[in-house]
């Protein structure tokens, strides 16, 4: 086949690592995990675990980087996953090379993102969470290309693994494997720098988790940046696969 750049927009706390673990197991698809992280923390200097190490590791030039995603495809594999958080994409930046990339949106509902992120991270903003920044690009990329790009619902996927990613897989032109729907354990030379404050449940896991019901009680100003985020949400889940 063609080779094809799967860029997948997603934000933290989603089921986007698992998701390429499930893509990394293919023998034809090689993956990489968050390739503008350095450039975001570089520009915004926010607090994230391990930012120095982030910045060290990466390339902070977001040009270099879109130069080198929508290049070559690395060791001549038939597919290249890469995972991406759409709050990278900072204002200002032009993102018309996504437009070269095969693109796919991962959403799940804002107020189980919220609840699993301040875990790791003691504050949160709307920003911070991507859902924004997703609804953005998808609108860019829909009027820009003339169709809809697809959009998985983390909560519909995990009910339904098989058959959601053979749909995914159909919606992006690509055959299905089912050597997506289970991994070996344990860490990737692929994962970011990051992997040791955010993987751990992922090292552990073997799949996809089963579903489960997640949904907590939130406090206020934790409940109202999941409410400023629902709008977005919403409007990419009507485009969810069923």
């Amino acid at each position: 086949m063609t080779p094809i750049r799967i860029a997948a927009w997603s934000g933290p706390r989603n089921i986007s690592t698992a998701m390429m673990r499930a893509w990394e197991n293919r023998p034809d698809c090689i993956v990489v995990d968050e390739p503008l992280y350095a450039h975001y923390l570089q520009a915004t200097q926010l607090d994230h675990p391990a930012r120095d190490e982030v910045i060290a590791a990466g390339d902070p030039d977001w040009r270099r980087v879109a130069a080198w995603l929508t290049g070559p495809v690395p060791e001549g594999r038939a597919i290249w996953y890469q995972k991406h958080m759409s709050h990278h994409l900072l204002p200002g930046m032009d993102t018309a090379w996504v437009r070269q990339l095969t693109n796919v949106f991962l959403i799940r509902d804002p107020a189980l993102v919220v609840a699993s992120y301040v875990k790791s991270r003691a504050r949160v903003e709307a920003a911070d969470i991507g859902l924004l920044q997703q609804v953005q690009l998808f609108d860019e990329l829909a009027q820009a290309l003339g169709e809809l790009p697809p959009v998985i619902d983390a909560e519909r996927f995990l009910q339904a693994p098989e058959a959601q990613g053979r749909a995914l897989c159909q919606a992006l032109g690509v055959p299905f494997s089912e050597r997506m729907l289970s991994w070996p354990p344990g860490p990737r030379a692929s994962d970011g720098v990051w992997a040791p404050h955010w993987y751990a449940a992922v090292w552990q896991s073997t799949g996809f988790e089963p579903w489960r019901d997640k949904r907590v009680p939130l406090p206020a100003d934790l409940a109202a940046v999941a409410e400023a985020c629902r709008p977005a949400y919403e409007r990419l889940l009507a485009h969810a696969l069923g």
